[in-house]
């Protein structure tokens, strides 16, 4: 006889319940027997004929010719107990409905005085994902009173859960067990594709959300919420290796960074060639039938990102679909789109940063995360009223009065991807949220030169993600326009007081958003209290509506992931010398100065502006981001800085030296000059992925502002010294070369070191040379 599949988990139930009662099994098998018996189900004396005939056939098949005479009396009773057990679980699974067992082992555990005799327990590392639900469930319905008895048992379950489906990170575990309930996990099972977990973009998400649910004051709690999401579990990535045959590449990770690159482009081919099970595709399906024609992102969520101490911020793909269109087309670009997230895993900057954050030979599993994106309609284009990055800690202050344990922002209109990249001449607005109102100048022609030009968007006509002017974009019948940007009046911003005013003059500045809202207030204490329960400073992605604006404006928040900084920390309290000499100083700064020191440099990687804004081609670009990046491999061990002309880690290489985190991750700190002359811009790069990067190495970003006052250049240090780079590797293009110098300091002083002393509680960052004997007898000391 064909178990019927729910019988079948019946079978498997009680064997497993029966595990964790080794003593009391027979007892309970015995009183399973008596029910059988005793409800008509079978007759004893069938019952036990057909255990001695199945205890008979299992020997024939162990190939005994004789049975009664081959094999002795004790196996024998011991292969009779064996069948006649099996034959019990059987019968009862067939007939009777799983409450009847426990309804038994209840029985059998009071008759003994069992502590638990009300209850039957599995073990929860034994029992199937369906099975745990139950048992939480079942306990969380309890009263009150009732359910603190079981409060360790309903912990060990959700462990087991989170472990299973979401993340097996330690650090995560202990914080998501205490505030993750069945109902979060019974949604995210709901809308869970395939086996495996969710991973820590999807986790990072829900835990944030549950914690404000739980402590936030209800005005504030209230405003925040999570995007509609769906998970593919991380066996989908699995699978779709074995299945497309693609298992040979899992050896990237310890190829040479020259053999990865090189092979890069072919493995996404090969990825995006890859087809999906049949049952991925059906449910696939279902999500798209689901969610209709709205916008979509499909973004990675891999068991190591967002973890504690290696974000991989920015390392894996995220893809927005415009998801327009016939379903098989829509359906098409949903695969097409998981399948470069998944090719994206080996992408060569992530598998450096992995191999940096010793974590190249942890098996990367990666789930996807698919959200439908927030926002409205506006004309043909889809956008949010607002997104960006936010931190608890803020780590650069432009203003004495601004407090760094009250958080900060970037913040932008439209999609979220102008907050988290540096892009070509584009600012977004920079939020203390301790003074939101607080711009980094006063200066309206500063302000306006700073802000936000352009905002991406999804198209809906053009089915397409797209690039479009904020102008154009922000029409005048745009209800939160009057909270996302001001008009120039008589020389200074003001407030949009009618649809009428031209947009011609619009600089975004999303003051009014800052001024009549509660969104700072209720941003500034979400990351107070993320901060408290994560026990460290957090960064979050957000969405924000602006509603009733024509009324009494709130907002809505939307939580799109949340991460630890564990590395971010409290630096030590540091100090310029009172009593430099003029001619030991090399630069100085006197804005945005983060906190730190880097002590003893002995190397300074300069690029020139001159010579790298003569760079004629994108080819030389990239000749010169490799150099950097074999300089950066060849002083491995050695303290240097890096010192450049605009940003560093920028898209746009007209703004700045374009490189990646695996360019310059042995870098002590990189230095940005900004000025008239060098055409760069003031604004840093606080909030952006390459910060992300930067923090965890403990790499100082610094800027260096020419045409200020105050600061202190020394071209002599910079333009007169010998250029050393020759001794590590030849560069064969001479406007190449031209464009990077590897400055020994003592080469400009014999005997000398540099302090480069970060002191940002006045603001105040110097850059100065020690005597080598000197830094001897301090460290003797």
């Amino acid at each position: 006889m064909t178990l019927p599949s729910a019988s079948m988990d019946n079978v498997l139930r009680i064997l497993i319940a029966l595990s964790q009662y080794p003593i009391l099994s027979g007892r309970i098998r015995h009183q399973m027997r008596k029910t059988l018996y005793s409800r008509g189900i079978v007759p004893k004396e069938a019952f036990n004929a057909e255990v001695k005939r199945k205890a008979v056939e299992s020997q024939t098949l162990e190939g005994l010719k004789n049975p009664l005479a081959d094999e002795s009396n004790e196996i024998w009773q011991l292969r009779l107990s064996r069948v006649k057990d099996s034959l019990t679980d059987f019968y009862f699974a067939y007939n009777l409905p799983y409450s009847e067992f426990e309804n038994v082992v209840r029985a059998v555990l009071a008759e003994r005085g069992h502590l638990d005799a009300d209850f039957v327990w599995i073990n929860p590392e034994l029992a199937p994902q369906e099975v745990l639900f139950e048992q939480a469930e079942m306990i969380e319905s309890m009263p009150e009173a009732d359910r603190k008895k079981y409060t360790a048992r309903l912990q060990a379950v959700i462990a087991v859960l989170i472990r299973t489906m979401i993340s097996d990170q330690l650090k995560y575990i202990k914080i998501a067990r205490q505030w993750l309930t069945v109902k979060d996990l019974r949604e995210v099972s709901r809308r869970k594709i395939g086996g495996g977990k969710i991973g820590g973009k999807a986790a990072g998400m829900l835990l944030a959300m549950c914690v404000l649910r739980e402590t936030a004051p209800q005005e504030i709690r209230e405003r925040f919420r999570l995007p509609v999401s769906y998970y593919l579990g991380s066996d989908v990535y699995y699978n779709f290796m074995a299945l497309n045959e693609l298992s040979g590449w899992n050896g990237q990770k310890y190829k040479t960074e020259e053999q990865m690159r090189a092979d890069f482009p072919q493995l996404c081919e090969d990825f995006e060639k890859g087809q999906f099970a049949p049952e991925v595709i059906e449910s696939l399906s279902r999500v798209l039938e689901e969610v209709g024609e709205r916008p979509l992102i499909v973004r990675s969520s891999s068991l190591l990102e967002d973890n504690f101490g290696a974000s991989f911020a920015g390392k894996y793909e995220s893809i927005f679909l415009p998801n327009q269109g016939a379903l098989d087309e829509r359906l098409a670009a949903l695969t097409q789109a998981i399948a470069k997230v998944y090719a994206s895993v080996m992408n060569p900057d992530a598998l450096i940063y992995r191999h940096t954050r010793d974590l190249a030979d942890y098996d990367e599993r990666i789930g996807i995360l698919i959200q439908i994106v927030e926002g409205e309609k506006v004309g043909r284009y889809y956008f949010p009223h607002g997104a960006g990055v936010a931190f608890s800690r803020n780590l650069f202050r432009w203003s004495p009065q601004i407090k760094r344990d009250e958080g900060f922002l970037r913040l932008v209109c439209g999609l979220g991807t102008r907050a988290v990249d540096m892009v070509a001449d584009d600012y977004p607005r920079l939020v203390a949220l301790s003074h939101p109102r607080l711009h980094s100048s006063s200066d309206i022609r500063a302000i306006q030169r700073y802000s936000q030009h352009n905002l991406d968007a999804i198209d809906l006509q053009a089915n397409a993600f797209v690039t479009v002017s904020a102008r154009e974009a922000l029409q005048a019948d745009f209800a939160p326009l009057r909270f996302i940007a001001q008009i120039e009046k008589d020389g200074y911003l003001a407030p949009i007081r009618s649809r009428l005013d031209s947009a011609e003059n619009l600089t975004v500045t999303f003051d009014g958003l800052l001024s009549r809202t509660p969104f700072a207030e209720s941003m500034r204490v979400a990351l107070n209290l993320l901060e408290k329960h994560y026990g460290s400073p957090v960064d979050t992605e957000f969405t924000v509506e602006i509603v009733n604006a024509d009324s009494q404006p709130d907002v809505q928040i939307v939580i799109l992931q949340c991460r630890p900084q564990s590395r971010i920390r409290e630096a030590d309290e540091v100090s310029i010398p009172k009593d430099l000499a003029k001619q030991d100083l090399i630069f100085s700064s006197q804005t945005m100065v983060p906190l730190g020191a880097v002590e003893n440099i002995e190397y300074v990687l300069f690029v020139p502006s001159k010579g790298y804004f003569s760079l004629e081609s994108e080819s030389e670009r990239a000749q010169l981001e490799r150099a950097i990046g074999q300089l950066n491999a060849a002083l491995k061990g050695k303290t240097f800085i890096a010192v450049g002309p605009g940003r560093w880690g920028t898209s746009s290489p007209d703004l700045g030296v374009r490189v990646a985190y695996g360019d310059i991750y042995n870098s002590r700190a990189l230095v940005e000059l900004a000025g008239e002359e060098i055409g760069a811009s003031p604004e840093p790069s606080f909030g952006t992925h390459f910060f992300q990067d930067l923090m965890e190495a403990n790499i100082y970003p610094l800027g260096v502002f020419l045409d200020e006052p105050q600061t202190v250049f020394n071209r002599a240090f910079f333009y007169d010294t010998p250029n050393r780079l020759s001794e590590f590797f030849t560069v064969e293009n001479p406007r190449v070369a031209a464009a990077l110098k590897l400055i020994a300091v003592a080469d400009y002083r014999a005997d000398a070191r540099m302090n480069l002393i970060m002191d940002g509680n006045k603001s105040q960052a110097a850059a100065f040379l020690v005597e080598e004997d000197a830094e001897k007898i301090k460290d003797e000391d």
